[in-house]
């Protein structure tokens, strides 16, 4: 849906634009092209789990593909604990201060205003940049998932992981 809406918003800024100009009245804003920004951000936002979940991720696979079932559980199992929870947990850290700051809140722990585009008639910075935090807890959780199921895998346990992913497919 988000990225329909993204089509839409960018289709509106284009035709806007060339009409506009042949007519001679500013039919466009700032805001449509901020707002097709954030909505392009949002989808890779959102996205970054839905790819872990679904196994749709790029991955050079010349070794991986012909490896049993327990050794791609171990290596993705290890990539996971030791690269991408630990990259989830730097990102939130990392994130924290520069999103509660765009919010507005300042070094002696006041509020006051939101950052906002620099751009005339732009949206506000804050919530967008709060949805990076966002992405990183929803990639945070799926990871966490996928390490159980990972877990089951190794100790042979992969009817058990095979019903997991039915329960959770069945959900949507």
């Amino acid at each position: 849906m988000i990225v329909i809406i993204t089509v839409v918003v960018g289709f509106y800024n284009v035709v806007a634009r060339y009409v506009g100009r042949f007519v001679g009245a500013r039919l466009s804003s700032n805001v449509y092209i901020e707002l097709q920004w954030y909505l392009f951000s949002l989808i890779f936002f959102l996205g970054f789990a839905y790819i872990l979940k679904h196994g749709v991720n790029v991955r050079v696979d010349f070794l991986y593909a012909n490896w049993s079932d327990k050794k791609k559980a171990w290596i993705d199992l290890l990539g996971t604990l030791l690269f991408l929870i630990p990259l989830c947990i730097i990102g939130i850290y990392v994130t924290y201060n520069p999103v509660m700051t765009s919010w507005g809140r300042r070094p002696n722990g006041t509020w006051g205003m939101w950052e906002v585009s620099p751009d005339p008639e732009g949206l506000p910075r804050a919530p967008i940049k709060t949805m990076i935090i966002v992405a990183f807890a929803l990639l945070l959780l799926q990871s966490l998932a996928q390490s159980i199921k990972h877990w089951a895998v190794i100790r042979g346990q992969t009817e058990i992981a095979t019903q997991i992913q039915a329960e959770v497919e069945g959900i949507e």
